[in-house]
Parts: C-alpha cells; structure tokens; sequence
C-alpha cells in the first residue's frame, strides 16, 4: 500500500515514515500544503495522513479541495481536539481523525481500517485459469499448491494479476510495489519477476506470466 504523509513537523515526519515503512507501506511525504494538495489529487494513493496546521494551505482546506473529486481515505493528525476541531474535519471529509501526541500502534489501527473499508468494497478475489488471489488474506494459489511469496512478490503479482491480459510496463510496476519515483534503470523489477515466475509456472504447468520484449508484462491464461 502507498501512504501520502501532509506533515510540517520534520520529527513526526520522519517518525511516521520509518514506521510505516517498517510495515511495509511505501510512503510519500510534504511539509508544505500546496505541494501536499499536489501530490494527492496528481499520485495514486490508498490513504492519506493529513496534519491540520500547515504552510501554504491547512489541512482543512486540503480536504475541501480534495472532496469529492478524490475518495482516498484521510486520516487527520492534529494537536486540535476540541469537538468543533473534529467536526470541521469530518465534514470537509475526513475519515477519521486522531490528536497529537499519539501512539503509533493506535494509528496504524486506524489506517488499517479506513483502508480496508475502500478495499473491501473493490475486488478481493482474483483468478486466472487455476490461479487464485485472496487480497484480504494475501494468499494466493494455482491448483492445490499454495505459492510461498514475500511481500512484494505478492504486489507485483497483484499488480499484473488485477490488469489480467494487459500489458503493464516496467514504470507502471515500479510506482505501484515500489516508490513512485524508484530508478527505473535498476534491474529489481527483472529480479523480482524472475523470483515470481519460478514460483508460478513450474515445470509441467501452462505458463501464466509473460514477458513482452520491449514493453512490460502480462499476466493472462493462453490456449
């Protein structure tokens, strides 16, 4: 999952991106809320963390601005906590809404779930000829043999698997398992499909994963 962190505090910053990368969230971050609006209305993001008080354009107005053109979940992270405060955020559209100082399991909760409320409502099974992905699970399948994938083998494959017989380019890839601004002349992509494939089409099997020279990789049931 990738995370947009609207934070002027340096400190929380970089505590909330050590932490949630810990997780295994990617996460982007602003300190100012001109560039924070920017990168939310212009990236793809399964949440927000939103501080209120902020240069440039408060969180407040960020959410105004936001709703309801995009529908990603935001959390407000505030040091406001009079009843007002939080009514103002949730009616400019936060999903909830956690006060300063705060413990840093206690918002991890949270962000799970306002993301699995968006989740929940999308597809959560996929199959491609005997191939099988639980996404609420992270499970995934082909016949009886369950497939032993780390963290972001299961994105990628999640990420190929949800755009079943479309090519999807090495830059696509890179921005949804990986950071939006990864280097793309790195060759984690090819190692991270190599260990994918030797996973998924072994000996004996249809092959599921494709590579298209020059373009990308589709993932697709062929005759």
């Amino acid at each position: 999952m990738k995370i947009l962190v609207i934070e002027d505090e340096l400190k929380t910053v970089e505590y909330l991106r050590q932490g949630l990368t810990e997780q295994g969230y990617s996460v982007d971050t602003a300190t100012d809320g001109l560039d924070g609006l920017h990168l939310a209305t212009t990236g793809v993001y399964d949440a927000i963390i939103l501080d209120v008080m902020l240069p440039g354009l408060d969180g407040y107005s960020i959410l105004k601005s936001l709703r309801p053109s995009v529908s990603t979940p935001v959390l407000m992270l505030t040091a406001k906590d009079t009843l007002n405060n939080k009514l103002e955020g949730f009616n400019a559209g936060a999903d909830d809404y956690l006060i300063k100082p705060f413990s840093f399991l206690e918002l991890l909760a949270r962000l799970q779930v306002i993301t699995r409320r968006t989740h929940t409502k999308e597809e959560t099974h996929i199959h491609i000829g005997d191939l099988h992905l639980d996404l609420l699970a992270r499970r995934a399948t082909r016949g009886k043999r369950r497939l032993d994938l780390t963290a972001k083998e299961f994105a990628l494959l999640e990420v190929l698997a949800s755009r079943q017989s479309q090519i999807v380019s090495k830059t696509v890839i890179t921005e949804l398992v990986w950071d939006i601004c990864f280097d793309t002349n790195t060759n984690v992509v090819e190692a991270t499909i190599k260990r994918l494939r030797s996973k998924l089409d072994t000996e004996g099997e249809p092959k599921l994963l494709h590579t298209i020279r020059g373009m990308g990789y589709v993932l697709e049931q062929r005759p």
